[in-house]
């Protein structure tokens, strides 16, 4: 005579088995999570600087623009008055290393600002990346 195996016996041997092995899993993800962590960390430090490359594509792109349209109209010295507004209103981070170039042909005043990308970490490493900012305005009549 065979014995036959029901599919209730079956599953309920299986849930029996889960159910013995739960105790053996505890702090699992626990320790799960404290090894990706470090990885996790890196990650928000690499978007972060992504996010300052393009906040520091936004402010050379400003500052040329301001410096530009403060040269063109300026009446005496307008070099001094583009390199003065283009720098106004940019972050310390980004001021010290900012390069300002003015000047322009007949008809037009340019302006390029050279920045640098600040790191958010200084001591860990250096990206030495500049970010070029250009704009032009119409000359103003005197």
């Amino acid at each position: 005579m065979t014995t036959t195996r029901t599919a209730r016996s079956g599953i309920r041997g299986r849930i029996t088995a889960l159910r013995d092995r739960r105790g053996r899993d505890r702090g699992q993800t626990a320790v799960e999570f404290l090894g990706m962590t470090p990885f996790i960390i890196l990650i928000m430090l690499v978007l972060w600087e992504c996010a300052l490359i393009g906040y520091t594509f936004s402010l050379a792109g400003n500052a040329a623009d301001v410096g530009a349209r403060k040269g063109s109209g300026a009446e005496f010295a307008p070099g001094t008055a583009c390199r003065q507004g283009a720098l106004k209103d940019l972050p310390s981070a980004w001021r010290k290393a900012a390069d300002v170039d003015c000047g322009g042909g007949s008809g037009l005043y340019e302006a390029t600002v050279e920045l640098k990308v600040p790191v958010l970490v200084p001591g860990l490493f250096d990206l030495d990346t500049k970010i070029t900012g250009k704009a032009g305005s119409p000359r103003e009549d005197q």
